[in-house]
């Protein structure tokens, strides 16, 4: 799958596009049915199936204090596009100019500059450009004037409610990962880029890989059994997610590492993803890093048991 970073990149093909529009933090249920519908679309007509969406969520840039932590990072989410059949994501880069495009201009400009856009699908509640202006009543008007198909694609429910990016976001913040895999309809994985840390675990025989998660969801704090997957190869784990009381820092910050059984080499600099299996314990204070060092041997020969 390509991934451009303008629509003036697509032009050359002179071939008919396909789209889907939207954000798609977790491609849950709902947002497959729309990049589903616009793969189909591009089967049909032979076209191009391509997915518009942002590097960030545009409330980051509008209203950062209302900016939700992400389901997937975003090279996460382009894997999960890519699983679809997308042909081609446009990835756009969301700044306050964008921002500032209303939803008409923004939909005009991106149709001249695509060519022959044959269809647009969007969630039926889509809203749009700045003060959210835009909306499907409004890409069918214009999809009416340039001769382009809309689709509004109904929301998907599950136990009688929308599957939405805020219930999934919720559920794993519960620890629900199992109402967060259903709406996903796929298991949920934490992905981030492995960076230096401390070295406590190679003090204490354990040495583990720290994820950078910023800005994303976490799952309650506490010792999971988990697989990690590096490079296409998977292997046993045991991943920490808290603050380590046990050090006693002034300001503790929360850390997400993991110690990959049976794994020697060097992560640093590559992505590594978290699959979930079961949450062994909470995360607790020791009386001392002996004591700590003594559970992690213990948790380790635990997690081991319930892989």
């Amino acid at each position: 799958m390509q991934v451009v970073k303008a629509a003036s990149e697509l032009s050359s093909a002179r071939r008919k596009v396909c789209l889907a529009i939207g954000f798609f933090d977790g491609v849950h249920l709902g947002h497959q049915q729309i990049i589903r519908q616009a793969v189909a679309d591009a089967r049909q007509h032979e076209a191009v199936g391509l997915v518009v969406t942002f590097d960030r969520h545009p409330n980051t840039v509008v209203a950062p204090d209302r900016a939700p932590p992400l389901i997937y990072s975003l090279p996460r989410k382009l894997r999960a596009i890519e699983a679809l059949g997308a042909d081609r994501v446009l990835l756009i880069h969301f700044d306050k100019p964008f921002s500032e495009k209303s939803g008409e201009a923004f939909i005009r400009e991106l149709v001249g500059d695509l060519g022959q856009v044959q269809s647009l699908c969007v969630g039926a509640g889509f809203l749009f450009g700045h003060k959210r202006t835009g909306d499907v009543p409004l890409l069918r008007r214009v999809g009416t004037e340039l001769k382009f198909t809309v689709h509004g694609v109904a929301a998907v429910s599950l136990d009688g409610r929308a599957v939405s990016s805020t219930r999934i976001r919720e559920a794993i913040r519960l620890g629900s990962l199992d109402a967060a895999n259903q709406m996903l309809g796929r298991t949920w994985a934490l992905a981030g880029m492995v960076v230096r840390g401390d070295g406590l675990g190679q003090q204490l025989g354990f040495p583990t890989a720290n994820l950078d998660v910023a800005g994303l969801v976490l799952p309650p704090n506490g010792v999971y059994a988990v697989h990690a997957e590096a490079e296409g190869r998977r292997y046993r784990a045991v991943l920490n997610i808290g603050l380590r009381p046990t050090l006693n820092r002034p300001e503790p910050q929360q850390r997400v590492e993991a110690h990959l059984i049976d794994f020697t080499g060097d992560l640093y600099g590559r992505e590594l993803e978290i699959t979930f299996v079961e949450k062994l314990r909470p995360e607790k204070k020791f009386g001392s890093l002996s004591e700590l060092r003594k559970q992690i041997a213990r948790d380790i020969l635990e997690a081991q048991m319930r892989f």
